[in-house]
């Protein structure tokens, strides 16, 4: 019997292409938990000490111990019986890479802050990290001139001059949990935050998710700020909703102007 909880996600949303054949499996399995943990058996998931991801009961988190820092150390990730952690863990079995470098750098920040007491409780690549790890839009484009022009907040150049060269070079990917679980009811309004990865002119079908985990995942290895991400309105993306007129990317209450 599916949780009740899960029985609000419509799989049919255009969002959720990417998660929607295995996301849908593990929403309707007898025990949802026991077979998000047999699916990350199966996968051989590790988190960065090679350790093997699996699903655990929030309660099983020990006192005082951070959230980041358990799954670092044991490769336990606790998992409450709601949307946003039941997504969380469905982006660790469909971007692993990606997930277990975040955590890496999560875990290597709360290191620093527990050696040495004058430095801030989070510093800007927690903050990054967290904001990656919450909001983030994959997109993987062909064109940086569209881009560039995303950057730049010209969205009617993008999603109306400029829509089927979107849909023919560009492809969005969420990969944030928070920003999958507001989507359940989604809204104009709802933002997320940006992060590109540059590709050569390659076939469409070749974009797929385990080459954009493995491409995004050897990126961080650079590092993460703040100022990688741009914001981006999510249902914009061409045929995510409907009216996407030029009136619908004319309200500036949404569609906003970038900054000077």
């Amino acid at each position: 019997m599916t949780a009740s909880f899960l029985e609000k996600i419509d799989w049919s949303r255009p969002w959720l292409a990417h998660v929607r054949t295995m996301g849908q499996a593990i929403a309707m399995a007898p025990d949802w938990r026991a077979e998000l943990n047999r699916r990350a058996a199966e996968a051989g998931l590790c988190n960065h000490r090679r350790l093997p991801i699996h699903f655990i009961p929030q309660a099983q988190l020990p006192p005082g111990v951070a959230y980041e820092a358990h799954i670092s150390d044991t490769g336990g990730v606790p998992t409450r019986d709601n949307l946003h952690d039941f997504f969380n863990a469905l982006v660790w079995l469909t971007f692993p890479q990606i997930k277990a470098r975040l955590n890496g750098l999560q875990a290597e920040e709360l290191k620093k802050s527990a050696g040495s007491p004058n430095r801030p409780h989070r510093g800007s690549l927690r903050d990054a990290a967290t904001i990656f790890d919450e909001n983030a839009v994959l997109l993987v484009s062909s064109n940086s001139m569209l881009v560039d022009a995303l950057r730049r907040h010209e969205w009617t150049e993008v999603f109306i001059r400029h829509r089927s060269s979107f849909i023919q070079h560009c492809r969005p990917y969420l990969f944030g949990h928070a920003l999958m679980e507001k989507l359940v009811t989604p809204y104009k309004a709802i933002t997320g935050h940006m992060w590109v990865q540059s590709v050569q002119a390659i076939a469409y079908s070749d974009w797929s998710v385990t080459a954009v985990d493995n491409w995004i995942a050897s990126q961080l290895d650079a590092g993460l700020t703040t100022a990688d991400f741009s914001p981006l309105p999510v249902l914009g993306v061409p045929e995510w909703w409907y009216g996407q007129d030029e009136f619908f990317y004319l309200d500036t209450s949404v569609f906003r102007s970038a900054r000077c």
